[in-house]
């Protein structure tokens, strides 16, 4: 397994990349320098010479406050220091010690610019406290712009939940040493703004989750043809437009043939879809097909059901969305199959009662599935988690909030196929087509429909070449 490039950690596995640094040499007071005068950087360029408010809790969160607060202070910007406790770390007292300037125990009298908040960082488990929230509050709403370092005080580092109510939104999050799981996770991901990686030298585990990156693909090779490119099958269903948007998304995304399996397709086709209408094991019979994707518009009659157990029965390849999600029983899946599942909330709810899953975040329900299951599962939604079942993770970035409309989860499935098809592993394929996915989305604009969305897809594509 390969170290990931841009690692999502976990608190534990943070704290255990740091202590690596401190055996190799280093010390707690190096790294609260490193990572301080880093993320002081920033807020310098952020106060453009206004006053700056640095809120210092009384752990090493609250001594990488002190020490933006003595980078600022030096330089010559205004800095207040709120500390309504004193530091209780032996590296946050050093820091409190070297800054310069003074410190009040409480916000009253105190605006600015620029709030800091260093209140409490990745170790954080338990709500603030009452006087602590309301101090928090009363400070950001007098300050315009407003910095969290490592993490927005209140916030859970591992699961993204919010351990207060009306946590302030932050214009911007700094990242310590390495992203954790709550910067792309909601709900807390939502009050996080704009975010940014403050390096500090550590080393992250491979086993490590990571952020989806922009794919490397390739154009043809100049002897391709259609079925070395690749050939991916659609189940038409109940309803043939949501399958539609699956062939349309799945012919951009790379595959060479893409046809719809519609023994009842009465509908106008666009001309270079191609429609099998054969019976549904005999049309699945066709060697050539890499991959198939069974569930958008299957509905959820028997009829449906019959349909998608003599697919996966037929087919080893293949992704399952939508209906397929709701009606699907574990012994429908082969041992030797290779699925990729893309469940929105819901979907992902049932999917865990079939397969007698029970996790609590939505990150541990998706591995937890994923290994039960033996499916790459790309739980999707404002914050997108993809889970294999060797346990390798990944996380996305937030996509384009225009994306909650009818059919964009089709597109999605359609690019999974596609990538499937062309021979990519299933990890990376569901990895793939999450990222072209996000990309044709904010290609599209604004208030886009999924048929447009599907249009974008060659020009994410063309965005990887």
């Amino acid at each position: 397994m390969k170290r990931p490039s841009e690692p999502v950690l976990t608190a534990a596995q943070m704290l255990a990349a740091e202590q690596a640094l401190i055996d190799a040499g280093s010390s707690v007071d190096e790294l609260m320098q490193i990572a301080g005068i880093g993320a002081a950087e920033w807020v310098w360029r952020i106060a453009a010479g206004r006053s700056v408010t640095v809120l210092c809790g009384p752990g090493n969160n609250g001594g990488d406050g002190y020490v933006i607060a003595e980078v600022l202070r030096a330089r010559g910007l205004p800095v207040n220091v709120v500390a309504p406790m004193a530091p209780k770390t032996p590296a946050a007292m050093n820091a409190r010690r070297a800054y310069k300037g003074t410190a009040a125990t409480s916000g009253k009298g105190i605006d600015g610019a620029v709030l800091v908040d260093c209140l409490f960082g990745s170790g954080l488990s338990r709500p603030l406290s009452a006087e602590l929230l309301l101090l928090l509050r009363d400070l950001a709403s007098r300050h315009r712009y407003r910095i969290a370092i490592d993490l927005p005080s209140g916030i859970a580092s591992d699961s993204g939940e919010t351990l207060n109510d009306n946590l302030p939104e932050n214009t911007l999050t700094l990242a310590l040493g390495a992203w954790k799981y709550a910067h792309w996770t909601m709900p807390a991901c939502g009050t996080m703004g704009e975010r940014k990686l403050v390096p500090i030298g550590i080393t992250a585990p491979t086993e490590s989750a990571a952020l989806v990156g922009r794919p490397v693909l390739a154009a043809p090779a100049p002897d391709a043809h259609k079925y070395t490119r690749g050939l991916c099958a659609v189940v038409g269903g109940e309803m043939p437009g949501a399958a539609f948007l699956s062939c349309k998304a799945a012919m951009h995304a790379g595959a060479g043939y893409v046809k719809l399996l519609s023994e009842r397709m009465e509908r106008a086709v666009p001309a270079d879809l191609v429609v099998d209408r054969k019976i549904l094991d005999v049309a699945l019979g066709d060697k050539r097909i890499g991959a198939v994707l069974v569930g958008p518009g299957l509905g959820r009659s028997d009829e449906a059901s019959a349909a998608l157990r003599t697919t996966l029965a037929w087919c080893r390849t293949a992704v399952l969305d939508a209906d397929a999600l709701t009606i699907l029983t574990p012994d429908m899946l082969r041992e030797d199959g290779i699925y990729i599942a893309t469940p929105h909330e819901g979907e992902l709810e049932q999917l865990c009662r079939s397969f007698a899953v029970i996790a609590k975040s939505k990150r541990e329900k998706a591995q937890a599935l994923a290994k039960a299951s033996g499916m790459v599962i790309v739980a999707k939604g404002p914050d997108t988690i993809i889970a294999a079942p060797d346990g390798r993770t990944a996380l996305a970035r937030p996509a384009s909030s225009w994306l909650s409309t009818a059919g964009t989860g089709d597109v999605l499935a359609g690019i999974a196929v596609s990538r499937l098809a062309t021979g990519a592993e299933p990890f990376e394929a569901a990895c793939q087509a999450v990222w072209l996915h996000s990309e044709a989305a904010r290609l599209s604009g604004t208030a886009f429909t999924a048929t447009e969305l599907a249009g974008k897809v060659a020009d994410a594509y063309a965005a990887c070449l």
